[in-house]
């Protein structure tokens, strides 16, 4: 029996609602297009009862705004009743490009604004749904999710509201710490890597790419890398190595401590492609520099893969570094916002995960287990298999 058939034999757990902030809602847009092919696509004898009652709609997008007073205070707001839905709420904290006015003044929203439309949108819902899912992919403040000085741990109290205000599920991708679960040690929290995407994206952009282990290593970019590395080596078979940052901790400068030097640690890359893997591009100096330290050890074609492109700093360092044959493509995920420049240059690839989104929202939503989109060890192989990546 297909997933099709099996999801057609248990009973959804409320009518699917979907609330794309307007900080996703091009992404929000693509999840619903799938789910509403599939659900249209699906047809017996139960989508006509009353268990299976709006199961098949024209959309699952619940219309919703934050409009803003001219203090910059604002509200949320839902067009049209959720009584009884499985509300799954997408959130793209980062995103800066949207604006709201302060007395004539112009504001980009920051993920602190962002977060405060969240709440507002749960508040608006007012406890009337069966559950809410918050799908936030870069997770609020997830930098700031340990104490080392007498500060503030910002993640931890932002799950911990979500939680108090009745949210029954976060799915984050990814997360920086994922021990900050801690904080709501008996609430669900899914943190997912997008391994699969990234395989894919490079198989698809890149053919004569050979994934083997005399043509290719992983590299982790330093020593909090190492897991999805390892993870990214084992899944395909190839040899890791890693870069041991060496900081100076008498200094802050940025709000971080200084790197001193990369040291490598791992086995020869000589005529070697590399995939470097991270959560996370920020400014890029980080990666840029362990591109640098790679080419002077002789590596192949160099690949940056990161879950989410902040590019904080702009692209101008990487469009230098990119002519100066430092690295060959980026790869980010479109969890989070790109900018038109982003798309354009030629050295960027998009791993489009609407798709994945819309699976885990739709298994979601008929109370099945997500265990193999955890761990998509079988799908990973299934791909390499289709591009012959034996």
């Amino acid at each position: 029996m297909s997933q099709q058939d099996v999801f057609l034999e248990t009973i959804p757990v409320g009518k699917l609602g979907v609330i794309a902030l307007n900080s996703s809602r091009s992404l929000g847009e693509k999840v619903n297009n799938y789910l509403v092919d599939w659900r249209n696509g699906r047809d017996n004898e139960h989508t006509a009862t009353i268990a299976f009652q709006g199961y098949q709609r024209d959309t699952f997008l619940v219309e919703s705004q934050c409009p803003r007073f001219g203090t910059g205070e604002g509200k949320g707001v839902i067009s049209e009743s959720v009584r009884g839905y499985d509300l799954y709420i997408l959130i793209d904290v980062t995103n800066y490009s949207i604006e709201y006015t302060v007395r004539g003044h112009k504001n980009h929203m920051s993920p602190d604004d962002h977060f405060q439309d969240l709440k507002r949108i749960i508040g608006a819902v007012g406890g009337k749904a069966r559950r809410i899912t918050v799908i936030m992919p870069y997770l609020y403040e997830s930098r700031q999710d340990k104490r080392t000085t007498r500060e503030s741990l910002d993640c931890a109290m932002a799950l911990q509201e979500l939680y108090s205000m009745g949210v029954d599920s976060v799915i984050t991708f990814d997360a920086h710490e994922p021990k900050v679960q801690n904080a709501i040690p008996l609430k669900t929290f899914e943190t997912i890597k997008p391994t699969y995407q990234f395989i894919k994206a490079l198989l698809k952009n890149i053919p004569d790419i050979r994934m083997t282990p005399d043509k290719m290593m992983i590299i982790s970019p330093d020593e909090g890398a190492m897991g999805r590395s390892i993870y990214f080596g084992n899944v395909l078979g190839l040899d890791i190595g890693m870069f041991y940052k060496r900081r100076d901790y008498t200094k802050v400068v940025g709000g971080r401590n200084p790197i001193i030097a990369h040291e490598y640690l791992g086995s020869d890359l000589m005529g070697k492609d590399v995939i470097i893997l991270d959560d996370m591009i920020s400014s890029g100096e980080s990666i840029l520099e362990v591109g640098r330290e790679l080419r002077k050890r002789g590596a192949g074609r160099i690949f940056f893969c990161a879950t989410f492109g902040l590019f904080t700093d702009g692209l101008a360092t990487f469009d230098k570094a990119y002519e100066e044959g430092i690295f060959n493509k980026v790869v980010t995920t479109n969890l989070i916002y790109q900018t038109p420049e982003l798309l354009e240059r030629e050295y960027y690839i998009s791993a489009d995960m609407s798709k994945y989104i819309a699976l885990l929202i739709d298994t979601l939503n008929h109370d099945f287990s997500i265990s193999e989109f955890l761990d998509p060890t079988d799908r990973i192989h299934r791909i390499l298999e289709k591009y012959g990546q034996n």
